[in-house]
């Protein structure tokens, strides 16, 4: 986990979907699992636990639940020093990484932009801070995936779909299924190609679901 990350990502609740099918998950303890899963590997390279937690993922029949297996066959095949290299070359470089996962820069073009501000306006009103060693901006993708985790799951917030659509279509809605698909398709992704595969449809998927609740 770098120093001083915003919000750290768990694994607790992603591990119960280890032993079977998403679906089969109450809905919303499902949708949690997705986005903690997404914050984990978004936040830092996984390590073996994770990539253990990912190979065990049975997805089913959806379109979705195939992405689901598919990344489950490249976790199984993946080492943690290969998570690494693939992470720092995709997120890091040895000056910028091929992807830029914060929601200013896929907005605007900079960071610490509008977006960021929002953002930590939102949070602040959620009782969600930063804590004094972070030097990350807030709006990386792994925590606005953590914090939506932590709406879902009641721990921010006051639990409410009105409140998780709020903070979805202020956001996520507005680029993290483009970031999703670049990493999908990025040139070095191997085990976050599948990973980015999931994420765009589940992004697809939550902002349709919202729409129709709307």
């Amino acid at each position: 986990m770098p120093t001083g990350w915003p919000i750290e990502p768990t694994m607790d609740v992603s591990a119960r979907a280890a032993s079977g099918d998403v679906a089969a998950l109450d809905e919303d303890v499902a949708r949690g699992c997705v986005y903690r899963l997404l914050a984990r590997f978004l936040a830092a390279p996984p390590d073996a636990a994770a990539l253990a937690v990912a190979a065990e993922l049975e997805g089913g029949e959806s379109e979705i639940g195939r992405a689901m297996s598919a990344l489950a066959r490249v976790a199984r095949a993946t080492v943690p020093i290969q998570a690494r290299d693939e992470f720092d070359v995709l997120f890091l470089g040895l000056v910028r990484g091929e992807l830029v996962p914060y929601a200013s820069f896929y907005r605007t073009g900079f960071l610490y932009d509008r977006p960021l501000a929002a953002l930590r306006a939102d949070l602040a009103m959620l009782g969600v801070a930063r804590t004094a060693a972070s030097s990350e901006p807030e709006d990386h993708i792994a925590t606005l995936c953590e914090v939506m985790a932590g709406l879902i799951g009641g721990e921010y917030g006051d639990g409410s779909l009105d409140q998780q659509q709020q903070f979805f279509d202020r956001h996520l809605a507005p680029w993290a299924a483009r970031f999703f698909a670049d990493m999908e398709r990025a040139r070095g992704s191997r085990l976050y190609g599948p990973l980015g595969t999931l994420g765009r449809m589940f992004m697809d998927i939550e902002a349709s679901a919202f729409a129709m609740a709307a």
